[in-house]
């Protein structure tokens, strides 16, 4: 059974950081483009940033470039998402994503990832 499980969210304030994890088990993610999205109420799901399974390539929404650094540790089969500078406007349900094995393209869209975890909510506060 595949399971991308987040770890806890939380509430922050504005200007503070928050780091996500997604422990991959069931599939590996060493040959997996993995990605986060995020949903805030009301709003469609998007795209935040997706790193290829090398490790050596990243793609980020502008709206948390520079900001948010997605990483990835293949032999713990996890992927990470440390956000900095956190704003009122990232407050959302936070999802980690799959792709299937060895597609290069660093993908925004949601039908793309064939894998999902079940979402942590993260609130920053003004």
């Amino acid at each position: 059974q595949v399971q991308l499980v987040e770890s806890e969210g939380g509430l922050v304030q504005a200007g503070g950081s928050l780091r996500l994890s997604c422990a991959a088990s069931g599939l590996t993610i060493n040959s997996r483009t993995m990605g986060w999205f995020r949903q805030a109420p009301g709003k469609e799901r998007e795209f935040v940033a997706a790193i290829r399974w090398t490790g050596t390539s990243t793609n980020y929404v502008d709206s948390v470039r520079g900001r948010f650094t997605i990483s990835r540790d293949n032999g713990r089969n996890t992927v990470y998402l440390q956000m900095n500078s956190l704003q009122p406007e990232d407050t959302a349900v936070y999802y980690c994503a799959a792709r299937p094995p060895y597609r290069i393209d660093l993908s925004p869209y949601v039908r793309e990832y064939d894998y999902w975890g079940q979402g942590t909510q993260v609130t920053v506060s003004s």
